[in-house]
């Protein structure tokens, strides 16, 4: 298969916007504008660096029921950018409605306007050529299971990354469903989806890193601290390189109170309620939603994990 070749100088990463017409959780009233202001932003910083621009998944918060307002100015955003400066959208969790990628959710408006490259099918999406070297660019959308490897073919670029939206074991969050393990054929793996920025790791030939994300969404002491930030990857590099994007301090987006305990800050548990809370409203056909999600985020080999499987077998089987 032939694939389409971009010359740049390298991939500018988005970590996961959550573009959303009401603040989501306690942000605080004009967050729409903040975050539209800080993803055009970053594409601009893309263009004057000559990178390639990626959304590394959940573009939206909610995948459908955006406004119009909110659709037209993406349209515009993204449509003057052209070429090799067309953006790269990869399918979050978050752009699916009832855990599938249809013609009514907002990113395949985009996709249908034509102002992004859509990746929503697994496997290779284009080359990067660059002065110091090529890569073959590869994704896999949410929903689908992480490569084993990857069977290089010939003509391939000397080096393959690999974009992901899923849960994976970095040691902040080892009760995920992906370890992290050499992917022979794969050099790096690119993680969105999980927003707070974690440790590279490399395990043989391949090198996994998660950049976390552009938007600070959970009111806790974490991200009081943390600057929001894109990351840039460039052939020959050992670590991606941080780029802080301009944000607004803590007590502009959040309320004036008093922070949560400590140990109720756990982005681990806040993203497991999260998606049972989405599940509420979800109609399931025989728990397949809900077995999707239980796939995406738990592991069967932790006492909880086990406890939570059994549960849902238990219920399903019952049924």
């Amino acid at each position: 298969m032939t694939h389409d070749t971009i010359l740049a100088n390298g991939l500018f990463f988005i970590a996961d916007p959550h573009l959303a017409d009401t603040p989501p959780g306690q942000r605080l009233d004009g967050y729409l504008d903040q975050i539209m202001s800080k993803l055009e932003i970053c594409l601009d910083r893309a263009e004057e660096l000559g990178m390639v621009p990626v959304i590394l998944g959940d573009l939206f918060h909610w995948p459908r029921d955006n406004s119009n307002k909110m659709l037209v100015e993406l349209i515009r955003i993204f449509g003057s950018r052209t070429g090799e400066s067309k953006v790269w959208v990869l399918v979050g969790n978050h752009d699916k409605y009832q855990s599938r990628f249809t013609q009514d959710v907002s990113l395949a408006v985009l996709e249908a306007a034509g102002v992004v490259n859509l990746m929503k099918e697994d496997g290779p999406q284009f080359i990067l050529e660059t002065k110091n070297g090529s890569a073959l660019v590869c994704a896999t959308p949410d929903g689908m299971s992480l490569p084993k490897k990857y069977d290089r073919q010939p003509g391939d670029p000397e080096t393959v990354v690999w974009l992901t939206h899923h849960n994976i074991q970095f040691p902040e969050f080892i009760d995920r469903a992906y370890s992290i393990k050499e992917l022979p054929g794969i050099d790096w793996l690119v993680n969105g989806h999980i927003h707070r920025p974690q440790q590279t790791i490399t395990k043989g030939q391949t090198t996994w890193t998660n950049p976390g994300n552009i938007t600070r969404l959970t009111f806790t002491r974490r991200s009081m601290v943390r600057e929001p930030a894109a990351a840039i990857w460039t052939p020959g590099c050992e670590e991606l390189e941080k780029w802080v994007v301009p944000f607004e301090t803590f007590d502009k987006v959040f309320p004036d109170q008093e922070l949560p305990p400590e140990e109720q800050e756990t982005e681990g548990e806040s993203k497991f309620i999260q998606g049972l809370e989405r599940l509420a409203w979800q109609r399931t056909h025989e728990g397949t939603g809900l077995k999707q999600f239980l796939t995406d985020n738990l592991t069967k080999d932790t006492p909880e994990g086990e406890l939570i499987w059994g549960l849902y077998e238990e219920v399903i089987e019952g049924e």
